[in-house]
């Protein structure tokens, strides 16, 4: 299996070479590893106590961060080196208050794994939720520094827990420690045999809920909404838009619409203006607009969408109504406002707990979108309380990250 593993190594590292020039993310992370090593070596000395923090996109460093925030505040004279496998994450956080250096992670071929570990050297490494990469955790192992998981989250269906998933399985066994979101996770590490691990919840919610604790006032949003009925469209993709835009196209002028699309390729814009019937900003050039007189703001930048929550009414949270996977229903969730999402969030507990406890709706239709969305559009008495139980539950999940805290330092 190994020798299968990085013979497809060496064929996606070909790929990659071959059509990178063709795709903006593929030339991007390209450019980006083969730059790697050589900015580690000009900013890192041997005499550096460094901690690794590697995520694979903006998600897993946004769920992260609060353990990193605390790990830079126990460990001030640590230099902090974060990876990311995905430009999405690296290209948004290359700049961060909490890490020296942000590099892409270099491609899990064993002479480069060795080459990334001699120059990095780390005393500790942090992994986030995923993206768990052979190579290089043999070679951890191998050389006995201390390597976490945080933030997992495990399914039966995956291979770690399947009778051919022993290879599978050797990589969980490689961690000094694994946190868990939940305890059905625990369950299956112990089912194979693997112990070291804790319950420690999802750090997301610590992360969503210093969001409040910070300065969230955006002049131009508030000029926008006007003092109306806000829906917030967040991380949509073209599935989620096109039932929001059938929607927003026979809504009244009462009501505003804010859109973050997931994809912000301006092909992507443009298609989604030209079905708009109704007054439209773009974010790109809403200075030279009247945003009181417009229905539909389109964000079509990175980094403002938790910020932007704080106008919602109504959140809509994309990435259910396809196959691409739910995005973060809990940063609208922390603004107190009640939730709907697509048809498709079996892999994601903390919908399923919104869910339950009435604060988020599941819709699967336009039918079902405009009856969900005009219910609370009408009644914002319910959409207070709604709210209010999402806020709630995020009030009551938090605590991860100091539970995290505390094993590591047994650690390390």
């Amino acid at each position: 299996m190994s020798l299968a593993y990085n013979i497809l190594i060496e064929l996606m590292s070909s790929l990659v070479f071959l059509f990178a020039s063709l795709h903006k993310k593929l030339h991007l992370g390209q450019k980006g590893r083969k730059e790697s090593l050589q900015l580690l070596k000009q900013k890192l000395s041997p005499s550096d106590k460094v901690i690794w923090l590697h995520c694979a996109s903006l998600g897993e460093y946004e769920q992260g961060l609060p353990v990193f925030q605390a790990l830079k505040t126990k460990y001030q004279d640590h230099k902090f080196v974060l990876s990311f496998f995905s430009p999405s994450g690296h290209e948004v956080r290359k700049k961060n208050p909490i890490t020296d250096l942000v590099v892409y992670l270099p491609l899990d071929r064993k002479s480069t794994v060795k080459s990334f570990l001699n120059v990095t050297n780390p005393k500790l490494v942090v992994f986030v939720k995923y993206d768990l990469w052979p190579n290089y955790l043999r070679e951890l192992k191998r050389r006995r520094i201390t390597t976490v998981l945080i933030s997992a989250l495990f399914r039966s269906s995956q291979p770690y827990f399947k009778i051919y998933g022993s290879w599978f399985r050797k990589l969980l066994f490689t961690f000094d420690h694994i946190f868990t979101q939940d305890s059905g996770s625990k369950k299956l590490l112990e089912s194979i045999g693997y112990t070291h691990c804790t319950i420690s919840g999802d750090t997301r919610f610590d992360r969503v809920g210093n969001q409040l604790k910070i300065d969230n006032n955006l002049d131009f949003i508030a000029k926008f909404k006007d003092a109306k009925t806000c829906v917030v469209a967040g991380s949509t993709w073209p599935e989620d838009d096109e039932l929001l835009i059938s929607y927003i196209n026979a809504s009244n002028d009462s009501t505003k619409f804010i859109i973050a699309p997931h994809n912000i390729d301006s092909n992507q814009i443009n298609r989604m203006l030209k079905k708009l019937k109704k007054q439209t900003v773009v974010y790109s050039n809403y200075k030279n607009e009247t945003l009181e007189n417009k229905s539909v703001f389109i964000i079509d930048t990175v980094g403002l969408l938790t910020k932007i929550y704080n106008y919602a009414d109504i959140a809509y949270i994309g990435g259910g109504m396809g196959s691409s996977g739910l995005h973060n229903t809990l940063e609208a969730a922390t603004f107190a406002v009640p939730i709907v999402i697509g048809k498709n969030y079996e892999k994601f507990p903390e919908a399923k707990a919104m869910l339950n406890k009435g604060g988020l709706f599941s819709v699967d239709s336009l039918m079902t979108l405009q009856t969900t969305l005009d219910r609370m559009v009408k009644n914002p008495q319910e959409r207070k309380e709604l709210g209010q139980t999402n806020k709630d539950y995020i009030a009551q999940n938090k605590g991860a990250t100091k539970l995290v805290l505390t094993e590591i330092t047994k650690l390390y």
